[in-house]
């Protein structure tokens, strides 16, 4: 049974809450179960006394789950706005180089976009340490020449 569980860190705390509430339900159940054999005159209420204890086995069990739900999307709202972040970041970090970069580098790179080709060359020029235009110009004015 464990083996179905653990793909998700939210799946191992199904399987936890799962196997606690059976293990509850068991006890509960065992003690009501006691309780009827001894006095099987008053079947009927213990048949109430047991759906009862039932029922809140059944309302915990909810509340657990419904706690595990609220913890996962706290965690998974706390990851979309660090994506969001890092994808605001990133775009304003492409619209600099975008600007920082020459016409020649910008259709160099447009070439190896369409070209389905790795962009290293085009990568590696505009990177964020000092002038990062000198070194592409001597590049393409080489490469030019």
């Amino acid at each position: 049974m464990n083996s179905q569980c653990y793909t998700v860190a939210m799946d191992l705390g199904v399987c936890q809450l799962r196997n606690f509430s059976i293990s509850f339900l068991s006890s509960v159940l065992g003690k009501e179960s006691a309780s009827v054999k001894l006095d099987n005159s008053s079947s009927g209420a213990s048949v109430v006394a047991i759906d009862n204890k039932i029922e809140q086995a059944m309302d915990l069990v909810k509340s657990h789950l419904m706690y595990a739900v609220r913890e996962e999307v706290e965690v998974l709202k706390e990851q979309i706005k660090e994506l969001m972040e890092r994808n605001t970041q990133l775009e304003q970090e492409n619209n600099l180089l975008k600007t920082l970069a020459s016409p020649e580098q910008l259709a160099q790179f447009q070439a190896q976009v369409q070209t389905g080709g790795s962009p290293t060359g085009a990568a590696q020029p505009p990177a964020p340490s000092g002038t990062t235009q000198a070194p592409p110009s001597t590049q393409n004015s080489g490469t030019s020449a």
